[in-house]
């Protein structure tokens, strides 16, 4: 079989290699090094200016398992949330699970909002490189194991999903070319449309301005050329960021940077004693099927985490409001007990009636 007919049959956003390398000399033959990198000229809607990489995201200290903190905006009459999420790097189903009774489309002139901006940090995982938590569509890019960027990322669907796997980053590409899998064609050509073999670069190019190339069988982190869909399920298994936000992050990650691909719909951390919570539901409808799911996640997520800190106490009403959100903001859930009781009778306390236990307590 031809290389090129296998790459596209391998591969969900498919990149003929060698005609990546072709377009992309210049930053290929920098990604054994980072961002010290000869100026490039934009390539379409959302390209880094030449003398401007700074990320647009805030490199956020870590404090113990918590970063960042909440923010706030005013809207005006003619924002949505697709909007300010593009110009604040924030995914759109993040904003929508975080401002409940809002209307995402018409929030109206004067609104307060929420920016989530704080996050509990993917578990069991190395903070080292990039991490993508597919449950809650962002990207953890830890610049060393104290600090991380966030940025939200498409993912793929539940007919198309992204992998969960470890990789590392082969190679940048600029103004990448498209060569459409056999898959998407057919799919296309049974509703009556009829997609080209090839889609170079431009505005029509659904890999956006820039990407990047993963070592998973083909999968990239990539730009987009839609204003809708980062931080939704919406591809075939790639990660789409903003074009304002790939076209930086491609200057910061070098070659062989590893890269985590996870599902952890609960997280949980420790910070200055306390135990916080992040519960994600997978969409903005939150059905029944999806709160017991979560429900579980959840209790095994406990299940292990008190294992490993038996020295934390838990609040169940908060655990409970949480869960019953599913809006994946961090929640002060319990803390860690300082003073352990000391005499017999309180290592072998009685048994207490159901009014005698604490209304607050979880224990597992």
């Amino acid at each position: 079989m031809p290389f090129r007919q296998l790459w596209a049959l391998r591969a969900r956003c498919v990149l003929s290699a060698l005609f990546g390398v072709f377009l992309v000399s210049p930053l290929a033959a920098q990604a054994e090094g980072t961002a010290a990198a000869p100026a490039v000229q934009s390539a379409g809607d959302g390209a880094a200016e030449a003398d401007d990489r700074t990320p647009r995201v805030d490199t956020l200290a870590i404090q113990g398992d918590l970063a960042g903190e909440l923010d706030t905006y005013t809207t005006h009459y003619e924002d949505t949330f697709a909007a300010i999420g593009t110009r604040e790097a924030l995914g759109f189903l993040e904003l929508v699970k975080a401002n409940p009774g809002v209307d995402p489309w018409l929030p109206g002139e004067g609104t307060v909002i929420t920016l989530p901006r704080q996050y509990v940090m993917p578990m069991e995982v190395k903070r080292n490189g990039i991490v993508i938590n597919l449950s809650e569509y962002r990207l953890y890019y830890f610049t060393d194991e104290d600090h991380v960027q966030v940025y939200p990322v498409g993912v793929g669907t539940d007919e198309n999903p992204s992998p969960l796997t470890d990789a590392k980053v082969v190679m940048p590409l600029e103004s990448p070319a498209w060569y459409v899998p056999e898959s998407i064609r057919a799919a296309a050509a049974a509703k009556g449309n009829i997609m080209p073999r090839m889609v170079p670069p431009g505005p029509d190019n659904p890999l956006g301005t820039h990407a990047l190339l993963l070592s998973a069988d083909g999968y990239l982190i990539h730009g987009t050329n839609k204003k809708f869909g980062v931080g939704l399920p919406v591809s075939h298994g790639c990660f789409r960021m903003y074009n304002e936000d790939i076209s930086r992050f491609v200057y910061e990650v070098s070659k062989g940077t590893p890269v985590q691909i996870i599902r952890q719909p609960v997280k949980l951390g420790l910070s200055n004693g306390e135990v916080w919570m992040e519960a994600h539901r997978p969409r903005e409808k939150y059905t029944q099927e999806d709160r017991d799911a979560l429900w579980q996640a959840a209790t095994d997520a406990l299940e292990a985490f008190q294992a490993k800190h038996p020295d934390v106490q838990l609040k169940r009403r908060a655990i409970e409001l949480a869960i019953d959100q599913g809006d994946g903001l961090p929640t002060l859930i319990g803390e860690r007990v300082t003073q352990m009781a000391s005499d017999d009778n309180s290592r072998k306390p009685k048994a207490a009636s159901a009014q005698d236990q604490p209304e607050n307590g979880l224990y597992f």
